[in-house]
């Protein structure tokens, strides 16, 4: 684990691996980079590892002004300048994906593949956008308990997963969780890009997912059909921690 200071932020950050292609792995909301934890070591072989935990997340550190996709993505922009990469594959989990996705828009030429997990491109419907203001006010009155009460059953029907997660929300920090929130409410849709997409994209995606259902990655395939859609029987939100060998896998499919 090192830190990194970008854009005000001090990024937390693991790197192993002995391949020659770099790949970015990008945790999800609330969580941080130990949801990765299963499938590195079935990648390390393959790929030269960057995992990050986002801004407010794990030992990563945030700021109390408002913030954007297009900022995660520059934090990771600036770690991967620290690091003297130019070029990377990237894999996103749910908040993550969009990260890469705005990565994608910002830094095309920088991105040599691109994984969304359990992920989806367009924005948020406007009772979404609402929900997650309410969300973020609860936050802020309540805790970061609230977030993981509501989210743990829907994350997994795996009640190690469960369980893990849990703790790992409750670990998080209320401003990272509210900044995140507020950042996702405000992201724009990223649909109208994907076909400028030059690199190879992989959907990874559970069929059993109760937060962001498979039919947004169907959409992504419709959008893109150049688009390899990897479907997960019995998966839930959390496929590299249910099914971190066929995760693995198919996130290979980037080299």
């Amino acid at each position: 684990m090192e830190n990194q200071p970008e854009n005000n932020i001090d990024l937390s950050y693991d790197r192993s691996g002995t391949g020659t292609t770099p790949l970015v792995l990008i945790h999800g909301f609330p969580l941080d980079l130990s949801i990765w934890d299963g499938v590195v070591p079935l990648l390390e072989n393959d790929f030269d590892l960057i995992v990050p935990d986002l801004r407010g997340f794990g030992e990563s550190s945030t700021v109390d002004t408002p913030y954007t996709m297009l900022d995660f993505a520059n934090d990771i922009a600036g770690l991967l300048d620290f690091l003297g990469i130019e070029k990377a594959a990237f894999a996103g989990h749910s908040m993550g994906g969009y990260v890469a996705l705005a990565f994608a828009k910002e830094y095309p030429e920088r991105v040599s593949g691109l994984a969304l997990v359990s992920s989806q491109a367009a924005a948020d419907a406007p009772e979404r956008k609402a929900g997650r203001y309410k969300t973020a006010k609860d936050v802020l009155e309540k805790g970061v308990e609230v977030v993981a009460e509501a989210m743990t059953p829907k994350l997994s029907a795996n009640e190690k997963v469960q369980e893990f997660a849990n703790l790992l929300m409750k670990a998080q920090s209320q401003a990272g969780v509210i900044g995140a929130l507020k950042a996702m409410a405000e992201r724009g849709d990223f649909m109208d890009i994907l076909p400028q997409f030059e690199f190879p994209v992989v959907l990874i995606h559970g069929d059993a997912d109760l937060l962001i259902p498979i039919d947004r990655a169907k959409e992504i395939k419709s959008a893109l059909p150049a688009a390899q859609l990897i479907k997960l029987k019995k998966a839930g939100h959390m496929p590299m921690m249910e099914f971190p060998k066929e995760t693995a896998e198919a996130l290979k499919k980037l080299m």
